[in-house]
């Protein structure tokens, strides 16, 4: 079987190809290492056709190895390696973040078609299909009731954006006060796993909607922790507006270690019952997140 690598590779080639790739350099696959179409198929959830050409691509480039009769093994200095190649058109994972971007910076409208996208971004159609089902299963994006996509309501500009922070200092600190304030301690405990489990990753198995949902969930519970209704609602709608800019924010700069270190040391002060330092911790991690953003 021949390794030449095509010449003009198919996005969905390449997405595959490079996903491997970070799982050799993270060493998920080791040198010598047997890889089949059928599991890796499975792995990533494809069919056997387009992981035939991402292999094609991998050996190509020298991370992987083919002898006849044995298939496609990793090769010895594979993780020292780097994947350089040029796709036919954007990948679902570049069309999905120049999406995420263009809307951030709002190059791009609140509302828009799929022939739009397609003359726009000159994306095969197939990858702008699955680019738009995973930014709608994200919450990103909803389909309008007459024609075509719009985005879903978020911070318009980087005034609405430092706004949202100041009110959230306002409302999340004071959460943490109130008469009412009730500690669900097996509640926290499983937030302080995950927060814990997260840190522990490799920064490559983070996604921008992992650690969203993360994020917004630790405020939530927070401010159910409160017991003030006005100040639970205020916070799930400022999640909610928060999505996308947070998206972005992720790939530009991802704060998601420094993000969980400090939600972990409000998580420690109201263990030991500490409220009024809780408080405090949570208003430098929102003036934080505002600067870094």
């Amino acid at each position: 079987m021949s390794t030449a690598a095509p010449a003009r590779p198919t996005p969905l080639q390449v997405d595959l190809a490079r996903h491997v790739a970070e799982d050799i350099v993270a060493r998920r696959y080791l040198p010598g290492d047997h890889l089949s179409e059928e599991t890796l198929a499975a792995a990533y959830k494809v069919s056997r056709t387009p992981v035939r050409g991402a292999l094609r691509l991998l050996a190509a480039q020298g991370l992987i190895t083919h002898r006849p009769n044995s298939g496609y093994t990793v090769a010895d200095n594979a993780a020292a390696g780097t994947l350089l190649i040029e796709s036919a058109g954007p990948t679902q994972n570049e069309l999905y973040r120049r999406l995420i971007d263009d809307r951030a910076s709002r190059g791009l409208p609140e509302t828009f078609t799929e022939r739009e996208l397609l003359q726009r971004y000159g994306a095969p159609r197939s990858v702008l299909a699955k680019t738009l089902l995973q930014l709608s299963a994200d919450g990103l994006i909803e389909k309008r009731k007459g024609h075509g996509w719009q985005f879903a309501p978020s911070l318009e500009s980087a005034e609405a954006l430092s706004e949202s922070y100041r009110f959230r200092m306002t409302i999340e600190c004071a959460g943490l006060l109130e008469p009412t304030f009730r500690l669900d301690r097996p509640a926290l405990a499983r937030m302080r796993a995950a927060h814990e489990a997260l840190i522990q990753r490799d920064d490559a198995d983070i996604s921008a909607t992992d650690f969203f949902a993360l994020n917004a969930s630790f405020h939530e519970l927070l401010a159910r922790f409160s017991g003030n209704r006005y100040i639970l609602q205020a916070v799930q709608q400022q999640n909610q507006l928060r999505r996308l800019e947070e998206h972005a924010a992720f790939y530009r700069d991802a704060r998601f270690v420094n993000s969980s270190s400090e939600h972990l040391q409000i998580i420690d002060a109201l263990e030991s019952g500490d409220q009024e330092w809780a408080a405090q911790l949570m208003r430098r991690h929102l003036k934080a997140s505002l600067q870094a953003s």
